[in-house]
This record gives structure tokens, C-alpha cells and sequence, in this order.
């Protein structure tokens, strides 16, 4: 619990302390929402009720002395946080666990991806989009950068890179992050990167399609098949000397790897076969195994954004604003976070099995099953 209430006193207080009747503590109000969330609560109206039904026990914890703020409060505490300086409390915050749990700082995977706040509608019709950097090593958030609308991933990239210490790292993203500008920001930092490759960059793909079967690739490694949600998938990785295969080396720099990947489904219910290839762009040495890998593990960070929008109800949850959405998530990130730490310092491997709505099923029950939980170590 201490530490929970180390983030929440970190972050400044926007209002006036020094006038008018602040009622409530702005790190009380923080602890409030993230407790209320590892309890199941969604919207603002659960968080009061959840606070109004425990706060002797709050009252206990020095917390909550002029009760529980309204929902008016709890709205202009969303609106109202500086949005940048709670998503750097939060990275600071993931640092001080990630040195817990890799101690050695042995090197990571981490990937990189966009997700729609689709709770929050801008004037323009769109929603604000969170571009964020995932540790696979731990499982969570290693920093956020907003922009506007999906296509600004691009200008959101370097941004987002600027605040990691990615040195001997892979980085794994999309193909919005095929370009120069996020490349040279990768390598300029000591990184290694696996990108996907798709028509965004035009004349890059589609030469490589029209030289790929003219080469013999430099390994492969046939990976399955394996069922999974109702599929049979094989998966081959082919490996090819990007020296051959990319005719604009200057723009691109360095020795590259071109991968590509076939992958092989059958539908179990209905017997339907279907292929796909999928080309990547790596800066790491050809090994059809490792970079196999690494790609199949950029479904984490996909996985990670799933479980925000079917446990914690992302989607679901109304933003009048992108400061309030981008406040939002940043909070649900910690929550998150919270539940891979639990994990994270269990020892059983039945404990470290449990799905986060497991977790918030069994804390849930009482406020002291909460705290028990928070205690653990």
C-alpha cells in the first residue's frame, strides 16, 4: 500500500493550495480511484460508492478526513491534472519496479504500439490515440505519448523513444513505425529493432517482393502447427540478406535483415485454408529462430491493450476531453501494472497463472482482501 501512496503524493497538486477550502488531499482522491478500480469499480459514481462504503477503514489510513469527494470534484481532479507530468510520474514509478524485478538490467523486448481512446470523441470526429512502449520482460508500461489521431504515430514516435534508456533492447512496432526519422532514433540509441513492412513504404516493399523470389533465404524455421482460438496455425520464417533485397541501401543504412513470414491456417470448425505473408525489416544478425520469436512476441503489447478494454472497461468509460482520456489511462496503466506486481513477487506458479479478473474477482469481496493484497510481498 505504501507504495501506491508514494505515486499518488508525487504528483503535483494543480490547484491553489495556498487559497481557498480544499476539502480533500489530491493524493487521497489518486489512491481512491486507483483502489477503487482494483475493485471492480468503472465509472466515478462506483468509485464514490466504493469510498462511502469503506471509509472508516479510509479514515483509518488518515485518508478521506471530510469524507469522500463528490463526482463533480472527481471530474475537475480528471480535467484538471497536468496530463504530461502524470504519465512521467507513472514511467518514474514502472522504473522503480522494473530495477526490482531486473536487478541485472539484462536487455528487453519492447514494443511499441497505438491504441484509440475510443471514449473520448474530438471535434474532428476522431479519437485521441496513445502511443505507448511496453516492457515484455515485466509486462508493463514503460511510457505513453499522446497524439491527436492515429496517424500522428508517426510524429508520436521519436517523442516516445526520447524517454527510454533502450541500449542493447530489440524494439519491435508496426508498420506506421517504418520510417527514417524512428530508425535513426533507434539505432542512435543503441537499439535493435524487428518492423514490420507494408505498402506505407511503397517503393521499399514492393521492391523487395519483386527481387524476394529470386534469392534463397539465408535460414528458415518452420514453427507448428499449433491450435489456438479454433485455428491450426503453421508459421515459417525466412531470413534473406537485406543487402540483396533493398535497392535504397543509402536511405536505410547498415546491414539489414528482410523476414518473411507465411503462416499456414486452418480454421477448425469449418476446414477453410487460408495463407498469409507478412515481410519485416530487422537490424539483427540472420537467426530465423530469435527474430521468429521476437515478432510472435509483439502480441503482448496487443494482448496488454485488450485486457485494459475487458477488465478495466477502457473503451467503455466517457472522456469529455484527451487530457481527461490520456488521465485516464495512465491511471488504468498503473492499476494494470499493480496486478503484474502482485505476480511479479508471487512464488507459486498457481499464483503467478491468475488472470487480472481473477485477481479483481477475489479482492473485491472486502476492503480488507484489498489491503491483504496490497501487503503481500
Amino acid at each position: 500500500m505504501a507504495w501506491v501512496a508514494d505515486f499518488a503524493d508525487s504528483v503535483p497538486d494543480f490547484r491553489r493550495t495556498n487559497k481557498g477550502n480544499l476539502r480533500h488531499k489530491l493524493s487521497d482522491i489518486i489512491v481512491l480511484i486507483i483502489l477503487g478500480r482494483l475493485s471492480k469499480c468503472v465509472g466515478r459514481t462506483e468509485i464514490i460508492e466504493f469510498g462511502r462504503h469503506n471509509l472508516l477503514r479510509f479514515r483509518s489510513m488518515g485518508m478521506l478526513r471530510n469524507g469522500v469527494p463528490s463526482e463533480a470534484t472527481l471530474y475537475r481532479i480528471d480535467q484538471g491534472i497536468d496530463e504530461l507530468c502524470l504519465a512521467e510520474k507513472m514511467s518514474e514509478f514502472i522504473s522503480i519496479i522494473q530495477k526490482e524485478f531486473n536487478p541485472q538490467n539484462e536487455s528487453d523486448i519492447i514494443s511499441i504500439d497505438g491504441k484509440a481512446e475510443r471514449g473520448t470523441v474530438q471535434e474532428n470526429g476522431r479519437n485521441p490515440d496513445i502511443v505507448s512502449a511496453y516492457s515484455n520482460k515485466t509486462g508493463m508500461t514503460l511510457a505513453t505519448e499522446a497524439c491527436l489521431e492515429k496517424s500522428n504515430e508517426i510524429k508520436a514516435g521519436p517523442l516516445l523513444l526520447d524517454k527510454l534508456d533502450i541500449a542493447g533492447d530489440v524494439i519491435t512496432a508496426d508498420a506506421m513505425s517504418m520510417q527514417k526519422d524512428i530508425i535513426d532514433k533507434i539505432r542512435e540509441k543503441g537499439a535493435d529493432f524487428v518492423i514490420e513492412l507494408k505498402a506505407n513504404q511503397r517503393s521499399l516493399r514492393y521492391g523487395i517482393e519483386d527481387r524476394i523470389r529470386q534469392h534463397t533465404p539465408l535460414q528458415q524455421y518452420t514453427e507448428g502447427p499449433e491450435l489456438s482460438h479454433g485455428r491450426i496455425e503453421t508459421r515459417t520464417y525466412r531470413v534473406y540478406d537485406g543487402l540483396e533485397l533493398i535497392a535504397d541501401k543509402e536511405k536505410w543504412g547498415g546491414d539489414l535483415t528482410v523476414v518473411e513470414v507465411e503462416s499456414e491456417t486452418i480454421k477448425k470448425s469449418t476446414g477453410v485454408h487460408t495463407t498469409e505473408n507478412r515481410l519485416y525489416l530487422s537490424s539483427l544478425k540472420p537467426d530465423a529462430r530469435r527474430i521468429g520469436s521476437i515478432i510472435r512476441q509483439h502480441w503482448m503489447i496487443e494482448s496488454m491493450h485488450w485486457s485494459l478494454d475487458k477488465n478495466l472497461h477502457q473503451d467503455g468509460i466517457k472522456r469529455k476531453t484527451a487530457k481527461a482520456a490520456r488521465n485516464l489511462d495512465t491511471l488504468q496503466r498503473i492499476v494494470h501494472a499493480i496486478f503484474l506486481i502482485w505476480k511479479g513477487r508471487r512464488k507459486k506458479r498457481a499464483d503467478k497463472s491468475k488472470g487480472i479478473a481473477e485477481l479483481m474477482r477475489s479482492i473485491s469481496v472486502s476492503f480488507t482482501a484489498l489491503m491483504r493484497f496490497l501487503s503481500q510481498k
